[in-house]
């Protein structure tokens, strides 16, 4: 989900921050101590194949935890993954709070069933700028992600006077209503800040963003993962406000090495929330064994091919194709079957569910 990718030198040229500490955010000791405790964690940015944008999921009308359940079972039984990247919704919360909450418990239940421990995402700079409730539109065929939506939209954007008491209380409600709930493995803030042309006006809902999570005081870890070398003052102020480093790369292995060589440096539990584009030289195969020998937290991009036409590519739409020769992101068909025999086999591996060679 990116239209940059994560430049290694850039992030290794970023100095350790000599301003104080702000307050609330996990010491690297404890951040440690916590990630110790959890096994290895692997994973992948997960929707359900029905449902095209984080609205679909979340809706009532559209909400489907029996696909959810089926998938979910692929995900541990088959795959050993222990995690997933989940994307809520502000827009759903301001028309069902109530019952986004609900449905919330409802997914953690099944999560729980498998071992899953997920993390939720509350922004996102990427995509359609627009939304609303409701109804979603079909996918545009070829075309990755063309549903997905930036939250909060450009019209709410707008008025910040209006919309922030608005996502103040989306974000105090949600984490205040589950601050305590050791089923979520941690709140990644915001995907992405400054994604599609936001630039650095984004930076106020970042900065409110975490400020809003400090005073709803989860007992959970945050995060807010640094994705491009283009706004430096974002990956400063992401690094030195994050009680876990997480980051975007979707380079090959060489890429991969240096990202995390430079990443270690700030002594913290590294997370890798986005990784896998094939043709981009990003593959389970040769990517996936580094991020289990360095101990980083490995959630892939896609897991089931779906609504959101992400086994196309962000930048080459192919209309007139059902799907592309080499598949960008996505693990399974919707009927289970697998795209790659050998993944899965390294995935397995990785996740020790065969032994290893």
């Amino acid at each position: 989900m990116k239209t940059k990718l994560l430049s290694v030198l850039a992030i290794a040229a970023l100095t350790v921050c000599s301003c104080s500490q702000p307050h609330g955010r996990w010491s690297a000791d404890k951040a440690n101590k916590w990630y110790s405790a959890q096994p290895w964690l692997s994973g992948c940015n997960y929707i359900p194949c029905d449902a095209i944008n984080q609205i679909e999921m979340w809706s009532a009308d559209s909400w489907s935890p029996a696909q959810i359940e089926k998938e979910l079972g692929w995900a541990a039984d088959s795959l050993g993954f222990n995690t997933m990247r989940v994307f809520l919704s502000s827009v759903v919360y301001a028309n069902d709070p109530d019952g986004l909450k609900t449905r919330m418990d409802e997914f953690l239940k099944i999560c729980d069933r498998y071992d899953i421990m997920p993390m939720f995402v509350f922004f996102d700079d990427c995509w359609n700028s627009d939304s609303s409730y409701g109804l979603q539109p079909a996918p545009k065929p070829g075309i990755h992600n063309s549903g997905w939506v930036q939250d909060p939209s450009k019209d709410r954007r707008a008025d910040t006077l209006a919309t922030w008491p608005e996502l103040e209380k989306y974000v105090k409600d949600i984490i205040g209503s589950f601050r305590l709930d050791n089923r979520i493995l941690m709140w990644d803030l915001y995907n992405e800040p400054g994604n599609s042309g936001h630039g650095y006006e984004s930076f106020p809902l970042l900065k409110n963003a975490f400020k809003w999570a400090r005073e709803a005081a989860p007992a959970q870890p945050l995060t807010v993962g640094v994705w491009t070398a283009s706004l430096p003052n974002f990956n400063a102020y992401q690094l030195e406000n994050s009680d876990i480093i997480s980051f975007h790369d979707y380079g090959g292995p060489e890429r991969m090495t240096a990202t995390i060589d430079s990443l270690e440096r700030r002594g913290r539990p590294l997370v890798c929330t986005e990784y896998m584009a094939r043709t981009r030289g990003s593959l389970f195969t040769t990517v996936m064994p580094i991020l289990k020998e360095r101990n980083v937290a490995a959630i892939n991009w896609g897991f089931v091919a779906g609504k959101t036409n992400t086994i196309f590519a962000w930048d080459t739409p192919l209309p007139e194709l059902s799907e592309p020769p080499v598949w960008f992101h996505d693990i399974y068909r919707p009927d289970g079957s697998v795209y790659d025999p050998e993944e899965i086999a390294i995935i397995r591996r990785c996740n020790a569910l065969i032994p290893a060679n």
